[in-house]
């Protein structure tokens, strides 16, 4: 199990982290890089080739501004590519915006802005398809998940 991890400058690593904590807890193995879809497209394709000849099962890609980064890297490959709009410009809609905007037939999956964690979590979710001890993981989680949140709201709330 390998996740590929792609964003396209230093500045956005804060926001990526999240996807990394996510994969983590779970025990996926990932890389990370920084790639630019616009100023070294030749690398990223390099770069590409290499996470698929390395059997890597899925990729988060971060953006903001044009966010053109998840697409383009979905137009390249058909492993499922996961898109994390980042907050720049406009408040991040252009980001978020050019990515669930992908043309018919180039799919990229989309989470909220800045929610790399989910970006993530989403793997999890599509490689516990394939992994059924990844599937009894987040199964195990989700239900740690709710019974924290009753734990902690069962009393009533003042205001």
């Amino acid at each position: 199990m390998k996740v590929a991890i792609f964003f396209g400058s230093k500045s956005d690593i804060e926001v990526m982290k999240g996807a990394a904590k996510a994969l983590k807890e779970f025990g996926i193995e990932y890389k990370a890089y920084i790639l630019s879809a616009h100023r070294v497209p030749e690398k990223l394709m390099e770069t590409l080739d290499s996470v698929e000849e390395q059997g890597f099962e899925c990729i988060i890609a971060g953006a903001g501004l044009a966010a053109h980064l998840p697409g383009v890297i979905a137009s390249h490959t058909v492993l499922p590519v996961i898109g994390v709009p980042i907050k720049a410009d406009l408040n991040g809609l252009d980001a978020l915006f050019s990515i669930v905007q992908m043309p018919k037939s180039i799919p990229v999956a989309a989470v909220g802005l800045n929610n790399s964690y989910n970006a993530g979590l989403l793997a999890v979710q599509i490689l516990s398809l394939k992994y059924p001890e990844l599937k009894t993981k987040l199964v195990n989680y989700r239900k740690e998940m709710k019974e924290k949140f009753i734990k902690e709201n069962e009393s009533e709330v003042e205001l």
